[in-house]
């Protein structure tokens, strides 16, 4: 992956491995995906609909370019797509060099379920992008376009929808009580319900959706001015914050169990990316990892090395030699290592309600 340093290669290595034999995917059909969501899966959605530049170091391990990708190289996406043996996912809004056979990645930086000023695409905008390129495609198959995914392409493809960890971080804003935040989680909820429920209406079956991580947990937060270290938990993550994560994730779930019982023949995985993730924070040495919130990309030394004025890319930031070695690439993102752990984890149906293996959807 994109390390070589010590028990971390070891453990790269595993995965590697473990990912390797994933490929050779059970798929009966091409797979067919379509993502939604914000940073954790854009790849490459913001640089083309904002116009945002993410340069090197984003992008310096494995593509050894700058992809659109706020990571130093694959996200968790990327390495769910390797095990069904398919290639990336072109992100819906590049209109050079893209590939839509085997789907798209609606997924935009900054995005959240709401709509705000500073980014137009939310969850619902990003849905009815998705109608737009669904329509489109079956216009011109219509008019003996071929390569393009068919209705039952549509009909069989997974949605996946990972999306809620900037509707938190904004709530938080504007020095919002813990009260208040969680008072505003209901109606982020109502904005995935909704999606789900659209995209069903519109022939879409199996959707695979994960919850938020441990927001507490993110250098971007605990290097918030704060009074005392009393609102830390054992492992150096922001309790109010991560509590916070864990009430969303809970109506998530709750809503996921709804959305089963009530849509008939719909096939509804909800994945706990944030256990998944606040085990890697918690026992990081177990995995590898030699701190689990210094920043590889960032500023200000010790004890997060991260500034929000600095941030990974400015020319004052500085990169540490060896991603293998962080959870936090740039404060609020995983590095490529720890999103490959994440994705190794996520492919054992441990973490998975219902336990379904990731490529279910195509191989009925």
């Amino acid at each position: 992956m994109g390390g070589n340093g010590g028990v971390g290669l070891v453990v790269m290595a595993l995965l590697v491995a473990f990912l390797a034999a994933l490929v050779e995917s059970k798929c009966v059909s091409n797979p067919v995906l379509f993502n939604f969501g914000d940073s954790n899966s854009d790849t490459g959605g913001s640089a083309a609909g904002l116009g945002n530049v993410f340069p090197l170091p984003d992008g310096r391990v494995f593509f050894h370019r700058s992809t659109g990708r706020l990571c130093d190289g694959r996200l968790i996406i990327d390495f769910l797509c390797e095990s069904l043996n398919t290639s990336y996912l072109s992100p819906y809004l590049e209109s050079l060099g893209s590939n839509y056979s085997n789907g798209a990645d609606f997924a935009v930086a900054g995005a959240a379920t709401q709509p705000y000023s500073t980014n137009p695409f939310s969850l619902n905008t990003q849905v009815r992008q998705f109608l737009r390129f669904k329509s489109r495609s079956l216009e011109l198959i219509s008019q003996g376009i071929e390569g393009l995914i068919n209705k039952e392409g549509f009909q069989k493809a997974l949605y996946a929808i990972d999306i809620g960890q900037n509707d938190l971080s904004g709530a938080f804003g504007g020095n919002s009580t813990y009260d208040q935040v969680i008072a505003k989680i209901p109606n982020f909820i109502s904005q995935i319900k909704n999606a789900v429920k659209t995209l069903y209406a519109n022939g879409g079956k199996n959707f695979w959706i994960h919850n938020t991580g441990p927001l507490g947990c993110l250098p971007e937060k605990l290097s918030l001015p704060r009074k005392d270290d009393s609102s830390l938990d054992p492992y150096g993550c922001l309790v109010p914050f991560n509590n916070a994560a864990k009430e969303f994730n809970a109506q998530l779930s709750s809503i996921c169990n709804e959305l089963s019982s009530e849509l008939k023949d719909a096939n509804i995985i909800y994945i706990d990316i944030f256990a998944i993730k606040y085990d890697i924070v918690a026992n990081y040495t177990k995995y590898g990892f030699e701190s689990p919130v210094v920043v590889c990309c960032g500023y200000g030394g010790p004890p997060y090395n991260f500034d929000p004025n600095i941030r990974c890319g400015n020319p004052s930031s500085n990169v540490c030699a060896d991603g293998s070695k962080y959870i936090s690439w740039d404060g609020v993102h995983y590095t490529e290592d720890a999103n490959a752990m994440v994705a190794s984890k996520i492919l054992t149906t441990d973490y998975s309600k219902p336990s379904v293996k990731f490529e279910h959807f195509c191989t009925a």
